[in-house]
């Protein structure tokens, strides 16, 4: 009887079936722990295990079966369609498995291993019993040793239906049975195939596996005795012990040089790729330094001319149409364009230069943002308005950057009023355990977040996408001066330090600009 044990009933279904359609008989058990009880209870001539069951695996339920004197030379054969890795094949063979499958499982391949298994734990149990009866009768040892010739022959004509290169040996390591592959790479059963690594240079790896004892995966290349070519294989060999001896072992080699082709022609493409996307980054940081250096040579060549625009009219202005009123008007909004011009190009240099490579360093935020207070003291004082702060923690920042975002936001905090209202600017940080908006606060949390809130004029959140946009602005100069520049570099900044910013307002209720930003930058990020 055969043990299909699977926490998976549509996998125990599907075997099942296949099994009992050639007539074997079937039990099941859902869970390591009932195939153990079902194990002490029954006989049974093999046993297909899944490896991965929750609560105890199928490597752990092999190991306690080979404890058990009642079911220790049970075969095992394992299945596994997630652990298809070569050590994980290695701890079954090691865990007492006779082999590894992986799925999805051939059935014709699962039905020949079964057949396979079941007749060498048959002829096994044939041969104690037949033990016993040869120390009472000597006609019936020699009626037994007729049985097992016939069933070694069996044994090899299964080997010769094989694909690979099949063999078995003693526990010495001498070649005992090999099926017809063996010789297209040795004349003879006496000289074992020599083993190559992919340079061609000769490897002692049947050798050092009969001296360590375990069993042995490993890729070689073999030399073809007809054809001349080397080709990649899969040596693999199992020990078979008997009372803590080896006392034979069981191999195949596996050809798998078109699978080696194609994973040598993959890692090509992927290397390929690779130096591809590397040159593409190369020409894209030239662009980058190309594009900032023609920003800052362009701002320069564009403030001179506006500077002479600003100079003379201001002198036209002041000194010549004092008598003309629509001239003096005129000069004026000339005088106002040019000054405005000026500071969008000021702007736009330093947007362009925020992807400049600048290092980060340990800022104290708290200096900063008294600097910022200091340089727009007129501000405040004019506005009359009220601004507290809290304590900011110290982060890994580029200062100059830092302070631009922080700046921009203040200043509009400052600009946006209501009028008659004095405003009212609440700066607030605290350290957080996400990137996230409404991350909750933490002691040690890697991530900072600065919250700055105003009761100033607010805006409709459906223009939330557009006010971190260059040169986006929801109010007309006319109005509310300024170049829509200011939150566009201050999201350019907080995404320069792997940061996130964003807004919630209502309009005429003020808002509240939130940045998250990194306590320490990621290696990638600050080298």
């Amino acid at each position: 009887m055969i043990l299909i044990v699977d926490d998976k009933p549509e996998n125990i279904l599907s075997l099942r079936k296949i099994l009992e359609l050639h007539d074997f008989e079937v039990d099941t058990a859902s869970s390591g722990e009932e195939a153990l009880k079902k194990i002490l209870r029954n006989n049974y001539a093999l046993i297909i295990l899944d490896v991965q069951m929750p609560s105890m695996d199928g490597f752990e339920v092999a190991e306690t079966i080979s404890g058990y004197s009642k079911a220790k030379d049970v075969p095992i054969l394992f299945l596994s369609a997630v652990n298809k890795d070569k050590k994980f094949i290695a701890k079954g063979y090691a865990s007492g498995g006779l082999d590894y499958i992986t799925k999805p499982v051939d059935p014709d391949i699962l039905l020949m291993k079964v057949k396979t298994f079941i007749r060498l734990y048959e002829q096994n149990r044939q041969l104690q019993e037949m033990h016993a009866s040869l120390q009472k009768e000597v006609e019936v040892r020699k009626n037994a040793q007729a049985a097992l010739n016939a069933k070694v022959q069996e044994q090899h004509s299964i080997l010769e239906s094989l694909p690979q290169v099949a063999f078995t040996a003693g526990g010495d390591g001498a070649v005992e049975y090999a099926n017809r592959h063996w010789f297209d790479y040795s004349p003879s059963l006496t000289e074992f195939p020599v083993t190559y690594d992919h340079e061609q240079q000769q490897l002692s790896v049947w050798e050092n596996a009969i001296k360590a004892g375990l069993p042995l995966e490993k890729e070689v290349y073999l030399h073809h005795r007809q054809h001349h070519h080397y080709r990649c294989h899969l040596l693999r060999a199992i020990p078979l012990e008997e009372d803590g001896r080896i006392v034979k072992w069981v191999g195949t080699f596996t050809d798998i040089a078109h699978q080696k082709q194609a994973n040598e022609i993959l890692e090509q493409r992927v290397m390929e790729r690779t130096r591809e996307l590397q040159e593409m980054n190369h020409a894209l940081e030239a662009s980058n330094h190309e594009l900032q250096q023609f920003a800052s040579v362009a701002s320069h060549d564009l403030k001179e001319p506006l500077r002479k625009i600003q100079l003379f009219g201001t002198i036209l202005r002041d000194r010549h149409l004092g008598t003309n009123p629509d001239a003096l008007q005129y000069m004026q909004r000339i005088v106002s364009s040019s000054e405005r011009m000026t500071r969008l190009i000021n702007d736009l240099l330093q947007y362009s230069r925020l992807s400049a490579d600048v290092p980060f360093e340990t800022v104290d935020i708290n200096a900063i943002i008294r600097e910022i207070l200091a340089d727009l003291e007129l501000s405040v004082r004019d506005a009359c308005a009220e601004i507290t702060t809290s304590a900011f923690p110290v982060v890994e920042a580029i200062p100059g950057q830092i302070r631009q975002a922080l700046q921009n936001i203040i200043s509009n905090a400052l600009k946006f009023t209501r009028p008659g209202v004095a405003p009212c600017i609440h700066i607030q940080a605290e350290r957080v355990l996400e990137k996230e908006f409404h991350s909750p606060a933490a002691a040690e949390g890697p991530f900072c977040r600065i919250t700055i809130n105003d009761n100033g004029i607010g805006f409709n959140e459906a223009y939330l996408p557009k006010i971190f946009t260059l040169f986006q602005r929801l109010h007309s100069t006319d109005v509310y001066d300024g170049t829509g520049i200011g939150l566009a570099i201050a999201k350019k900044v907080v995404e320069r330090h792997q940061g996130i910013i964003g807004a919630t307002s209502r309009e005429n209720e003020g808002a509240t600009f939130i940045m998250v930003l990194p306590v320490e930058q990621p290696k990638t990020a600050a080298n």
